[in-house]
């Protein structure tokens, strides 16, 4: 099973302003690049998405393995970034009894 670490180490590698960063920091890349990263290197999958305002969306993504989320953060021009991230992501039931 792989960890949160190991999870933000794979990150790191692909994004290099995130390696030199520290946890606290907002990590940023191309949008596209991100999501390719995200689904391929990170195995993570876009949960769901909304309008934070009329130019930036942002995104759940999960590692349905382990748990782990991320929430993403994308503007208009192409950039997004990593704004917060975390473990035991619990999905909510769609009908409770």
């Amino acid at each position: 099973m792989i960890s949160r670490h190991t999870v933000l180490l794979c990150i790191c590698g692909m994004f290099p302003t995130l390696a030199q960063a520290q946890m606290s920091d907002v990590s940023c890349d191309d949008s596209a690049r991100m999501t390719q990263t995200l689904k391929e290197v990170v195995g993570a999958e876009r949960q769901g998405m909304g309008l934070r305002d009329p130019e930036t969306m942002l995104e759940v993504w999960v590692t349905a393995r382990n748990g782990d989320w991320l929430i993403v953060q994308n503007y208009a021009n192409g950039t997004s970034c990593i704004v917060a991230m975390g473990a035991h992501w619990e999905k909510s039931l769609s009908n409770p009894a």
